[in-house]
């Protein structure tokens, strides 16, 4: 669906995005996920059209953005960072005049209004002005104006920033329903739980390159450390310990009253039918995970959010 070959940009003497390439797939969610200034928001732009890349190429269904921009407009609805909105207007209002600029005719733009409307949970809101909604539902209109020409990609950069808890899951689950019914998105963030729920596929991108893409899993693969178990017993004997050792079929380590085993949280149910079987008291258990955050420091030495 999406082609993009050694794409540069820079801006002065920042070098906002540096010879990448990937390709996304026709009906996937692919996501960016890299901390302020990375880079996102400015591929975003150039896959968007906002802007013109200095080196490479992009493709979308086919078309080259640089060659045919308005070809490419017609293909795409991008939500942005910023609420595109007019406050003295209502929810309705705000989606007729962005619809009247797509060229959509009357009686079907309403129609699409009040379908849109209905997928975000706004449409009894439609007649209010924008000025009294909070600031998650006038994202959730930012997104309404960006799908009322029916696109085949959905460009959304970082469309949760600044919401409350609520208003997020809305979110995910309106972009969950659109991709269900075959939409492509590009998502970018610097959450991970974000990615973590809804994207197929991640670039991890930082300072203008992107380090690493895959799936979630094949990420997990990067990093040389595994997903363990911890659990610390009020009273471990080394006859207790050799028992454990014959009844799983992990290898552990042990030190004192705690034990460590590598392996998901799926093993877990299986550790403590095992430790209740043994009468062994559990103090306390932790799970040792490989997320998205271990993977971008152990690939760049920092902090997700530094």
């Amino acid at each position: 669906m999406i082609q993009v070959q050694n794409l540069s940009k820079s801006f002065q003497n920042i070098q906002a995005v540096n010879d990448i390439s990937f390709t996304i797939n026709k009906g996937e969610i692919f996501g960016f996920l890299g901390p302020n200034g990375a880079g996102k928001s400015t591929t975003l732009h150039m896959m968007s059209t906002i802007i013109k890349s200095d080196e490479g190429s992009i493709y979308i269904d086919g078309i080259a953005t640089n060659d045919h921009p308005s070809a490419c407009k017609q293909l795409i609805g991008v939500v942005p960072q910023e609420i595109s909105l007019y406050e003295e207007l209502s929810a309705y209002q705000n989606l007729m005049f962005w619809g009247n600029l797509y060229g959509i005719q009357k009686d079907v733009l309403k129609e699409r209004i009040h379908t849109t409307l209905e997928l975000i949970g706004l449409l009894d809101r439609k007649k209010d002005l924008i000025k009294t909604y909070s600031g998650g539902m006038k994202r959730r209109i930012n997104i309404a104006a960006a799908l009322l020409h029916q696109p085949k990609v959905l460009f959304m950069d970082e469309p949760t920033v600044g919401i409350d808890p609520q208003s997020r899951n809305h979110i995910f689950e309106v972009i969950e329903t659109l991709n269900e019914q075959g939409m492509t998105i590009v998502y970018t963030t610097h959450y991970m739980e974000e990615v973590e729920r809804l994207c197929d596929r991640i670039a991890i991108i930082d300072s203008g390159k992107i380090i690493a893409q895959g799936t979630q899993t094949e990420l997990k693969e990067l990093v040389p450390t595994k997903e363990s178990i911890q659990l610390e017993y009020s009273l471990l004997s080394e006859n207790n310990l050799q028992e454990l050792q014959k009844l799983l079929p992990y290898s552990i380590n042990a030190d004192k009253n705690k034990i460590c085993i590598e392996g998901s949280v799926q093993e877990l149910s299986n550790v403590i039918t095992v430790s209740n079987e043994l009468q062994l008291s559990i103090k306390d258990i932790q799970l040792n995970k490989v997320n998205l955050e271990a993977i971008f420091l152990h690939l760049t030495g920092k902090q997700l959010r530094d």
